[in-house]
C-alpha cells in the first residue's frame, strides 16, 4: 500500500490538528514528519526531526539575506545543524519509503527538498499575502493546493498565476461533525488567546472587569491557563473571543457559536486576511474587529454579537473539511474504495464548500 508523507509545522497548535484530523479519516497510510512528538491516536508512523529554531550563532549575526537565500525561501541559515539534520532525515525518509505524495503544511523549503526527490507535493494553503518568491516556488511545484476554508470566502490569500489546481475543502477541525454538546451557560464568554505567540491578557482582564454580569474563561498558554480539549468549553460559551487563527475559527464554527474575532500580528497578514474574509461573507455569525476594543465598549459588543445565529457557521465549516482533504490523500494513494470519497471531493469543488 502506498505511503504518504505528511509535514506539520510545529507553530502553534493548528497545524497538528488539522493533519491529525485528516489522518484520522484517510484509508491510506500516513506517515507524519514535524520537529513535534508524535501526538496521541496517530494512525501512522511518525518521523520527529531535529529542531532548526535555535540559532547556531546569535540571530543579529545572521543577516536576513543569509536566512532567505536573498528572499527567494524562507528560512534556509547557513551552516545551520540542524536545519542540515532535518533535511537529512526527509531525505532518508523519502529514499526508504517512496512516498506517493507529501503533503506539507507548511514549509518551502520542505516542498522543494521533496520535489526534488521527484515526489509530488500537496501544499496546504494559508491565508495572507503570500506573492513573494517563496510562496510562488512553493504553490508552483505543487501538484495540488488544499485550501482549508469554502470558496466563498472572498480574497484571503493571494496566489502566482502558475498555482496549482485548488481543491477549496472547507475548514477542517478535530471537533467537526461532531454536534455541539450542551447550549451555553447563562451568559458566559470563552476567550480562546491562544498558543501561537502573543499574549492579550491584560486587554482580556480589562474586559472582564468591565462585563461584570458576563463570567469570563479564558484560555491562554502564556499565562497559564489552557486545556487540551477545549470543546466542552466552546459549546459552552454564549460568545467566543478570539484571535483570527484558521484552527481557532475552525473550531469556533463546528460549535456553532457566536464570536468576536480580533486577528493577531502574525507574518504574511495572515490572520488579518482571515478576518477580513470573515467580516465580507453575509450571514456568518461573527463580529470582526481590527484591534481589541476599549474596555467600555464590550458590554454592548457582547449583547450585540451574543444575537447572532451561531448555526450560520455551517457556510465555513459544514462538519467535513477533513473527509474531502482525506478523499484527496485516498486518490494519491489508490487507496479510495468508493466513488464516494470521489464525490465528496467533487462535492467540495462543484458546490464552493
Amino acid at each position: 500500500m502506498s505511503v504518504i508523507g505528511y509535514y506539520i509545522h510545529h507553530q502553534g497548535s493548528g497545524h497538528l490538528h488539522r493533519a491529525w484530523s485528516i489522518q484520522q479519516r484517510t484509508q491510506a497510510p500516513i506517515t507524519g514528519l514535524s520537529t513535534l512528538p508524535r501526538p496521541a491516536g496517530w494512525r501512522g508512523d511518525w518521523v520527529e526531526l531535529v529542531d532548526d529554531a535555535v540559532p547556531p550563532t546569535p540571530a543579529d549575526a545572521r543577516s536576513s539575506a543569509e536566512v532567505t537565500a536573498a528572499g527567494r525561501l524562507h528560512f534556509v541559515p547557513e551552516q545551520h545543524p540542524g536545519l542540515r539534520a532535518r533535511m537529512a532525515a526527509v531525505s532518508a525518509w523519502i529514499e526508504a519509503e517512496h512516498p506517493t505524495a507529501l503533503v506539507v503544511d507548511v514549509s518551502i523549503e520542505v516542498a522543494m527538498l521533496a520535489r526534488l526527490h521527484g515526489v509530488p507535493i500537496i501544499t496546504v494553503a494559508q491565508p495572507g499575502e503570500r506573492a513573494d518568491a517563496g510562496h510562488r516556488l512553493g504553490y508552483g511545484i505543487s501538484d495540488r493546493i488544499i485550501a482549508p476554508w469554502p470558496a466563498a470566502a472572498p480574497d484571503l490569500w493571494q496566489v502566482a498565476p502558475d498555482h496549482a489546481p485548488v481543491e477549496y475543502v472547507g475548514a477542517i477541525s478535530r471537533y467537526a461533525p461532531q454536534v455541539p454538546i450542551g447550549a451555553p451557560i447563562g451568559a458566559q464568554v470563552v476567550a480562546l488567546n491562544g498558543t501561537g505567540g502573543g499574549s492579550v491578557a491584560a486587554a482580556t482582564r480589562a474586559a472582564q472587569a468591565a462585563t461584570p454580569d458576563w463570567n469570563w474563561v479564558v484560555l491562554d498558554r502564556a499565562s497559564g491557563t489552557w486545556v487540551d480539549d477545549p470543546w466542552p468549553l466552546l459549546c459552552s460559551a454564549t460568545v467566543i473571543v478570539s484571535h483570527a487563527g484558521q484552527n481557532a475559527v475552525a473550531e469556533i464554527a463546528a460549535a456553532r457559536r457566536p464570536a468576536v474575532i480580533i486577528p493577531q500580528t502574525r507574518p504574511f497578514d495572515e490572520q488579518r486576511r482571515l478576518a477580513a474574509g470573515l467580516d465580507a461573507m453575509p450571514g456568518l455569525p461573527v463580529t470582526v474587529l481590527p484591534e481589541w476594543p476599549s474596555a467600555a465598549e464590550w458590554p454592548s459588543l457582547l449583547i450585540r454579537t451574543a444575537a447572532r445565529d451561531g448555526a450560520r457557521w455551517a457556510q465555513w465549516n459544514d462538519g467535513f473539511g477533513a473527509n474531502r482533504a482525506a478523499a484527496l490523500l485516498d486518490r494519491y494513494a489508490g487507496t479510495s474504495t468508493t466513488p464516494a470519497g470521489d464525490a465528496i471531493l467533487d462535492d467540495a469543488v462543484s458546490s464552493g464548500v
